[in-house]
């Protein structure tokens, strides 16, 4: 598993990288860091020079902070890396799914469905007991 210094490394590397390209393109390395007010206030500028110097100093401030430092003033670094990699990566908390129990679910999710289908119980009811159904799942 990557340590969290490392990975804030990585983030950082990204938002320096980002932030350098901001002279062109300034906004991205902000949109990155999940400060999308502020990624859209440089978009929006970037027919003066203000968000392109402000890019400029910014990846030169990111190059002088430690990985920590880094770390602790933007800890949402791409907040899109963290999910994917929570969703990825096996934890031990996870319990295995028990495949008998599932088939049985979902035959009793397709019997319920056609008594709701049929007219024999109401929508309301249907998703209540598939509700249940599904909780027993979690």
């Amino acid at each position: 598993m990557v340590s969290s210094v490392s990975q804030a490394s990585k983030h950082r590397h990204i938002a320096i990288s980002l932030a350098f390209a901001g002279v062109f393109t300034p906004g991205l390395h902000k949109i990155y860091l999940g400060q999308y007010g502020w990624g859209i206030c440089y978009l929006l500028l970037s027919a003066t020079p203000l968000p392109r110097i402000a890019s400029g100093l910014e990846a030169v401030w990111y190059c002088f902070q430690s990985d920590s430092a880094f770390a602790e003033r933007h800890p949402a670094a791409f907040p899109l890396a963290s999910i994917l990699t929570s969703l990825t990566s096996k934890s031990p908390s996870v319990e295995p799914v028990d495949v008998g129990q599932v088939s049985a679910i979902a035959q009793s999710l397709r019997e319920l469905d056609g008594l709701r289908q049929d007219g024999l119980i109401s929508e309301y009811e249907f998703e209540q007991k598939r509700r249940g159904l599904l909780d027993r799942l979690g």
